[in-house]
């Protein structure tokens, strides 16, 4: 029988790229409080995305402070999540030895294209199920093998952005099995694959990768993490998953088939599995994750298209996000025969397919075209490529849908309607550190009630008598994507790459 008390609350917090958002939750999955602060994204030269780890610490401590200081009754625990790949190099105090480097960095664009033309991809991809784009572990520690071997040197963990910040507050090396997933992971054994290492040439850095911790780890908060966070010492930390399952668990994807969409600054699809299938002939692209029962995995599609791109056309538009609704409505389903690809991210595109070169395009349009065709015409194609993404995951039971997309009333019934089924929209927005708190609780011995929270939603269903148009529309947005990447691939990144070059020695290690 659990003795925690039923007015007990825990203290999730969402590590984002840009945000951190703490939110205290209550046994009935309902937020009781919350903050938020922004970060900082320092984008370089070459592609080139960091961050810094003091940074992150900085507001993480104020976000919790802030939380905490709301409280009726002090946090039974604290529960982290945040943003996964990248690369997170730290020391043995856990102290960054070059600003880590953001899942959103391009400066591995040429390897990963080499290594799809000399089959590396393929390989490591029969061996572990894991695509691989420049923002992940391989290709990042590939690139400093060459151009900064000194940085993998001084380092003792290359780790990412979860454990990273874990590290610091409670002293414990280690890493969440859903961040270790990808690439070096077989996630059925939750075991590196050396073999994996060494076709992406890093085996000599296996030394850097902890191994990764039991489902139901708990750390204790240490001294410096106290005073980080003004929060008792000893207080019970649980560290990932990372945001990608965090959500699925916090939005409610419990059986097998069941899906979630992440709207985001990028789309993230998943669907839950209870098998690990590795079609060593099929599209290296993707990855399967580990969740916290170990006989059940996360199948998922994480796109690089998303809220950037919407972002990206309102400001070219003169538009703003708070009128989107009537843009949206403003022009008919096809937007009057302007098309669009949406994949504007400076690292190109890893799901469902794995291609670096990837650009955006606006099609079909006339003097006649207006602002509302093209905003919607990007909507139109990031709802494809979302489609797209579920498809290959395997979509086959419910749909959740959340993210910052899910506030247009608009889009998310056009995600419906282009997807041709109901998606269902958790009540909550902080399905993230709402997931992560569910699993605290779990690894605390005192598991919620999965089916009340997840009864906190609305549903929106696809409009019948627009099947057709977007059945077309998705049809042809297919074969468009078809003709773009024979395009891409022909070219490649790699004349840009070269380009950019490796850092200068003097700006090396510097924000």
């Amino acid at each position: 029988m659990s003795t925690m008390s039923t007015d007990s609350v825990i203290i999730g917090v969402d590590i984002g790229t840009s945000v951190t958002k703490a939110v205290a939750f209550g046994r009935d999955g309902r937020a009781v409080a919350s903050a938020s602060r922004p970060s900082r994204l320092n984008r370089l030269p070459g592609g080139r995305v960091e961050q810094d780890l003091e940074d992150v610490l900085r507001t993480v401590g104020e976000v919790c402070r802030e939380v905490a200081a709301a409280l009726p009754v002090p946090p039974a625990a604290l529960a982290l999540t945040g943003q996964g790949d990248g690369l997170w190099l730290r020391d043995a105090a856990g102290r960054a030895v070059r600003p880590p480097i953001s899942w959103m960095d391009g400066r591995a664009g040429a390897t990963v294209a080499r290594w799809r033309e000399d089959g590396t991809l393929r390989a490591l991809y029969a061996l572990t199920g894991s695509g691989v784009f420049p923002g992940c572990h391989a290709p990042l520690l590939a690139w400093l093998a060459e151009h900064e071997p000194e940085s993998l040197e001084r380092a003792e963990v290359a780790g990412y952005c979860v454990d990273a910040v874990a590290q610091r507050l409670t002293g414990v090396i280690g890493v969440d099995a859903a961040d270790a997933s990808l690439p070096f992971l077989d996630v059925t054994t939750r075991a590196y694959v050396p073999r994996a290492l060494e076709v992406c040439g890093v085996a000599g850095y296996a030394r850097l990768l902890p191994p990764p911790a039991a489902p139901d780890a708990v750390a204790r908060l240490d001294r410096a993490g106290a005073r980080l966070l003004g929060l008792p010492a000893g207080l019970p930390v649980t560290a990932g998953p990372y945001d990608l399952p965090a959500c699925a668990i916090g939005s409610g994807v419990r059986e097998v088939g069941d899906g979630l969409l992440i709207v985001g600054t990028t789309l993230a699809s998943q669907v839950l599995t209870d098998s690990v299938r590795i079609d060593p002939d099929g599209d290296p692209a993707g990855m399967w994750l580990c969740t916290p029962d170990p006989d059940r995995w996360l199948r998922a599609m994480p796109a690089m298209v998303g809220t950037a791109a919407l972002e990206w056309v309102l400001e070219f538009t003169g538009a703003t996000t708070a009128e989107l609704d009537a843009i949206l409505e403003a022009a008919p389903p096809g937007a009057n025969g302007v098309t669009a690809l949406p994949f504007l991210s400076g690292a190109g595109e890893r799901a469902p397919f794995v291609e670096p070169a990837a650009r955006g395009r606006l099609d079909g349009l006339t003097l006649a075209a207006t602002r509302a065709d093209a905003v919607r015409a990007v909507c139109e194609a990031i709802a494809y490529a979302a489609r797209h993404c579920l498809e290959a995951a395997g979509l086959s039971a419910s749909l959740a849908l959340c993210g910052g997309g899910t506030r247009s009333t608009a889009w998310a019934r056009l995600f419906a309607d282009v997807i041709g089924r109901p998606v269902r929209i958790p009540d909550e927005p902080e399905v993230g550190a709402r997931g992560a708190v569910a699993v605290a609780w779990r690894c605390l011995g005192d598991p919620v009630d999965a089916e009340r929270w997840r009864a906190d939603s609305r549903t929106v269903e696809p409009r019948a008598d627009l099947r057709e148009v977007f059945e077309d529309g998705y049809a042809g947005y297919r074969a468009r994507l078809g003709q773009a990447l024979a395009g891409w691939r022909a070219t490649g990144p790699r004349s840009r790459a070269r380009a950019t070059g490796p850092r200068s020695r003097a700006n090396s290690g510097t924000h």
